[in-house]
């Protein structure tokens, strides 16, 4: 399983590498202001359906699914059902992006608010309605994915989104060197988000052309697909949860100058830690665990849960810890160029340190809710994912009235935890909460040295940076020394504390480089 879950987070830290690249050069062309917050909303509305059907979402839905049809009715069925689900996931998608453009404006009205009566609603609304083509690649794009998935072939699935972002980054490149206004900009990179979706479908379809994934292609509304339908839908919007919490947050931001923008960039740096540990972990464990569930081997799922968890908490702590406490650092070396000040440098950093207290959070409910899914059940999963966006929505009206764009960051991330404790009373009062004795005994120490890590960075911070902050190269080895201080130190102290062990990971390396030959 931690082969799996390194492969789909690898390719997710390669992906989200050059989202940050993508991210960066954005904010030097577009800054902060108007057109940066009318892009950026778009954008988000555009990555919300994008995460829905990616990252782990539809192949919440479908993989079980196709296992099911596998094990029971053989390959040839299983693929005419795909080939059912493909075709009608691409025509639906079609016909929402048609639905959706001439919506727009209306649309817009109800999700920025604050942008009725400025100039930004008008941007807002043609950059939208430029990213829509996206949603005609991606359903069919995703649904690969999740096969691709379904037989344990999480290398293609990883490193596919790439395309996305590289197309990004060279047009941004290309707008730079031009000197181009960032009204212009905006227009240009909003066009190039649907054409990368169709070299991201180009290249996918060309490396599985011989695989017969999907055959034959129907549109289908029969009840195998209504029954998939109902239990797809509410998973797809279950398993978006972070992306849905930080739209309602930028909702509310609308009302704001700049702050859509500033919640934008600090929530990117979460997405990195969250793309590599949670979805990683729940793409890898609902074949796991369906796959224990129709053998009904209670131990495998126990055991499967408990390592999720684990690694979810070993990850994902330190990754939060290190985001708030060198907040500031991060995001003056990642985004402080061009149009992008010293202002939106504060700003963004105090979201970011706000939001990384949701982090854990987001990374749990990953980890928890595959136990659903395998179970054919998404409804669950759904409630909580929504009762997390109305506790969100609330606080965020009331702490971003008092404290603004921080204020926002806090609600997002109360959201997150409301999600995930609606999760464990769930499962502990459906089918039970269980985690072996092995993760009971590791879990309190990987928190223990997340934060004795967080204090060492926050000491050495005080002192080093001081002496860097003349100098940009000099800030970015500052940063990168503490960081890979941090990773060291956190190594170190799990080894201290027993949670693992040197003679466990030399095991483990000779096990894996004995498959890697056997392979």
């Amino acid at each position: 399983m931690i082969r799996s879950v390194l492969k789909v987070s690898s390719g997710t830290l390669a992906s989200r590498l050059l989202g940050f690249a993508r991210d960066a050069l954005t904010a030097a062309l577009l800054g902060a202001g108007p057109v940066a917050d009318a892009f950026l909303m778009a954008f988000q509305l555009i990555n919300v359906i994008r995460r829905m059907l990616g990252e782990g979402a539809l192949n919440a839905a479908l993989v079980p699914a196709w296992m099911r049809l596998r094990d029971g009715s053989g390959l040839a069925a299983a693929s005419a059902f795909a080939g059912n689900v493909l075709a009608t996931v691409s025509a639906m998608l079609i016909a929402l992006a048609v639905i959706a453009g001439v919506a727009m404006p209306l649309l817009m009205r109800v999700l920025a608010p604050g942008f009725v009566g400025s100039e930004s609603l008008q941007l807002v609304v043609t950059d939208a309605r430029l990213m829509l083509p996206y949603l005609a690649f991606a359903g069919p794009a995703t649904v690969i994915m999740s096969l691709l998935n379904a037989r344990h072939r999480f290398a293609i699935t990883a490193f596919s989104p790439l395309l996305f972002n590289v197309a990004l980054i060279l047009v941004a490149v290309l707008l730079l060197s031009l000197h181009q206004d960032s009204h212009f900009a905006a227009v240009v990179m909003a066009t190039t988000v649907g054409a990368a979706g169709l070299l991201q479908l180009a290249v996918l379809a060309l490396l599985t052309r011989r695989d017969d994934l999907a055959s034959p292609l129907r549109i289908s509304l029969d009840p195998g697909m209504r029954d998939f339908a109902r239990k797809a839908v509410p998973g797809m919007i279950a398993n978006s949860g972070p992306q849905l919490l930080i739209l309602a947050g930028a909702i509310v931001a609308s009302t704001s100058p700049s702050a859509v923008s500033w919640l934008y960039f600090a929530n990117r740096l979460i997405e990195l830690p969250l793309g590599m540990i949670g979805v990683a972990i729940s793409t890898v464990l609902v074949p796991e665990m369906t796959q224990a569930l129709n053998k009904g081997d209670r131990a495998a799922m126990v055991n499967a849960e408990s390592r999720g968890i684990e690694l979810a908490g070993a990850l994902a702590l330190p990754a939060a810890v290190g985001l708030i406490v060198l907040s500031e650092p991060i995001v003056r070396v990642l985004f402080e160029h061009g149009a992008f000040t010293a202002a939106d440098t504060s700003a963004t950093a105090l979201a970011l340190g706000c939001l990384g207290f949701g982090l854990p959070a987001y990374v749990l409910i990953k980890a928890l809710s595959p136990a659903f899914f395998a179970r054919g059940n998404t409804m669950t999963p759904l409630m909580a994912t929504l009762k997390g966006v109305a506790v969100a929505m609330v606080l965020a009206f009331v702490f971003g009235r008092l404290f603004g764009v921080a204020g926002i960051a806090v609600a997002v991330a109360l959201g997150a935890w409301s999600n995930a404790v609606s999760l464990v009373r769930s499962i502990a009062g459906t089918f039970g909460f269980s985690i072996d004795a092995e993760a009971r005994r590791r879990l309190p120490r990987i928190g223990l040295a997340a934060l004795v890590m967080g204090g060492v960075l926050w000491f050495a911070g005080r002192l080093l940076y001081p002496m860097s902050s003349v100098h940009g190269l000099l800030q970015a080895a500052t940063l990168v020394v503490l960081i890979a201080a941090g990773v060291v130190i956190y190594g170190l102290l799990l080894l201290t504390f027993r949670v693992i062990d040197r003679n466990d990971i030399q095991a483990a390396l000779m096990r894996s480089r004995s498959g890697d030959l056997r392979a």
